[in-house]
């Protein structure tokens, strides 16, 4: 079949693909990167490129109008070229993120009585051997081994064939002396100690100098890494960006769809090793008076969501979202760099942290230790809320978890005028209750552009508490003032007028939006009546309530509650822990008894699969109503609507 010739704007090169290719596919061909935050299934309308000469089919226009597809605009993920063709890509999504400053590094606490040489897997080791001679012939890496095992009780040492090719020529470089960097795979206190070379340099290294470590979590959203000297267990820089993943797919399931197309699992696993890789390089430069190269780097810890962690290693995820809804694997052996393409020492162990199902990954084990809720009698409610919501219940004594597919409409995603939090965000809004007009506070103080995931909480509270809206999420066309509106999608109010705005165009909140979040903030409260139901235990009766997520430390108490997201309690007992995830990636990065613990976490949760949950459909159908269908379970917003009222 003849191909047919492509030239996209973006660029300088002209293509040629063949018949019943997909302009998607054809850009990626021509190097042209076209975002497709719902993994190419034509739901979310933001791929739309305007074709400017030839033939092509469009398999779906969903939110495309009529006078777009007149004026030539197609859904680059669902269009199909059927002739020579010029393509002109619009410009795409700028990603900017919240400032992050060095007073984040400067609160992270190293836990109390680290000890280097206690606590930590990696040992560094300086060594002086006595030289060959034609007496002593020796082989070199034997009488590397013979020092190890003589004057460090060292028996069983691996080297890899990398190393192998090294040793010999360190040692003369050295004049026999030596420092090596050994991970201990058994401990000290083992019997049959194993040892493993990380890497041999050539002299004496001052114990002071530092050792190189990192901790990772893979968000869907955000990947964070954070840079830590092993020798004191300080974080000395840190940095996090969006996911490179994104422009493939906002939520997991759209990403496991995207990966099982044609090179679509390699693309997304080279799309968050580039992210980190960035995000390494960073904080490597980010060190202050000290060299750091990657290569220096020996040892890291990574935590995410089962979807993320599968991703990020290749291993197919396909089964995750198809019934009965299994991981491939939940807990892997240390593994090094090298084997996974990350762009450190070749030989660092790399701890993937473990987790306990398909929709409960290691981000949550990691962040109940980080919160010290495994070590608490109080009885807990744990959530890290974001495109999935994953809730854990228990103290010390019992665990139990499940997870809720919120969708991402906390992360901006499926509203009209969403956007993740960035410049331009209404992060915060307030309305009259009389003139029904609206303040907001946009991130960066500029005009806004569009709503973030805590506006819109507290947009739709707002709405709520001031009757714009009913129990429902309904608008009321009834009320006087003209920000409520007849729109394209039903019924609208006015948030910021066009000439408020960065782009001049209305910015509003659509009753589909308010749905979704109705949506959203349903399944997260029937999520933890299922879990209190399981082990009896009456919602209002948990003692503390912990937030996990960089999102969950955004939200309004009093506006969660008013939505019914949060359950409520007296705001006391609430406490915003921003990413848990990452700090428990920290900890086991530090200490292997920290390791131990959350793998121990893991083994102890019940996992409770809503979707086999008789009662969890019943409860999310009664949550789908502001703040519930039941006010005796919110008696705050019951009086403060007596009170208006």
């Amino acid at each position: 079949m003849a191909g047919n010739k492509v030239k996209f704007d973006k660029s300088s090169q002209e293509i040629i693909v063949p018949g019943g290719s997909l302009i998607s596919e054809a850009a990626q061909l021509a190097g042209v990167d076209i975002i497709q935050p719902c993994g190419g299934q034509g739901r979310c309308g933001r791929c739309a490129v305007l074709v400017e000469s030839g033939k092509v089919r469009r398999r779906s226009a969903l939110r495309l109008s009529e006078r777009d597809i007149e004026q030539g605009y197609a859904l680059a993920c669902q269009t199909v070229i059927e002739s020579d063709s010029a393509i002109s890509v619009p410009p795409q999504e700028k990603i900017e993120r919240r400032l992050t400053t060095d007073r984040i590094v400067a609160d992270i606490i190293v836990p109390d009585g680290y000890d280097f040489s206690k606590d930590q897997t990696i040992q560094r080791i300086s060594l002086k051997l006595t030289p060959p001679n034609m007496e002593d012939q020796l082989d070199d890496a034997s009488r590397l081994k013979t020092v190890l095992r003589r004057n460090f009780g060292y028996d069983n040492l691996f080297i890899s064939l990398n190393l192998y090719r090294k040793i010999g020529d360190i040692l003369r470089k050295g004049n026999w002396q030596a420092t090596v960097i050994l991970e201990l795979q058994k401990m000290h206190e083992s019997p049959d100690p194993q040892v493993r070379l990380i890497d041999i340099a050539p002299g004496i290294i001052p114990e002071e100098q530092p050792l190189w470590g990192v901790a990772i979590d893979i968000g869907t959203t955000t990947i964070t890494v954070w840079l830590v000297n092993l020798i004191n267990g300080e974080v000395i820089a840190q940095a996090s960006e969006y996911n490179g993943q994104i422009a493939r797919g906002e939520d997991i399931i759209s990403r496991i769809i995207y990966s099982s197309k044609d090179n679509g699992a390699e693309e997304l696993h080279s799309l968050v090793i580039d992210t980190i890789h960035q995000l390494l390089a960073q904080v490597c430069k980010r060190v202050k008076g000290r060299k750091c190269n990657l290569g220096d780097i020996v040892k890291a810890t990574i935590s995410g969501n089962s979807t993320m962690m599968h991703l990020f290693l290749k291993i197919p995820a396909t089964s995750i979202r198809l019934s009965p809804f299994v991981t491939a694997v939940n807990e892997l052996p240390v593994l090094s760099a090298g084997e996974i393409g990350l762009d450190i020492n070749p030989e660092a162990p790399v701890i993937c942290l473990p987790g306990v199902a398909s929709y409960v990954g290691s981000d949550i084990t990691a962040g109940v230790y980080s919160s010290g809720m495994d070590d608490t009698t109080e009885t807990t409610l744990f959530m890290d809320v974001g495109t999935n919501g994953e809730i854990v219940l228990g103290s010390h004594d019992w665990l139990v978890t499940c997870a809720c597919s919120a969708g991402p409409a906390f992360e901006g995603a499926g509203v009209v005028h969403g956007m993740r939090a960035t410049n331009g965000a209404i992060e915060e809004v307030w309305i009259h209750s009389d003139t029904y007009d609206p303040t907001v506070r946009v991130i960066g103080n500029g005009k806004p552009v569009g709503i973030c995931g805590s506006g819109l909480i507290a947009l739709v509270a707002e709405m709520f508490m001031t009757g714009i809206i009913d129990k429902a999420g309904n608008i009321k066309s009834n009320l006087e003032t003209n920000r409520v509106r007849e729109g394209e999608h039903g019924m609208e109010y006015v948030v910021s007028w066009g000439n408020e705005v960065e782009n001049g165009m209305d910015i509003v909140i659509t009753a589909v939006d308010i749905d979704n979040l109705l949506r959203a903030k349903g399944a997260i409260f029937a999520g933890y009546q299922v879990l209190a139901n399981s082990v009896g235990i009456p919602l209002e009766l948990t003692e503390q309530m912990l937030i996990g997520g960089s999102f969950g430390k955004y939200i309004n108490i009093e506006k969660g509650i008013e939505i019914g997201l949060l359950p409520d309690l007296p705001w006391d007992k609430f406490q915003f822990l921003g990413n848990t995830s990452v700090k428990g990636a920290y900890y086991a990065l530090l200490d292997r008894k920290a390791h131990e613990r959350i793998s121990s976490i893991a083994s102890r949760m019940t996992y409770i699969e809503l979707s086999a949950d008789n009662s969890f459909y019943e409860r999310f159908m009664s949550a789908l109503f502001l703040p519930h269908t039941d006010l005796s379970l919110f008696p705050t917003v019951k009086k403060a609507l007596e009170n208006h009222n």
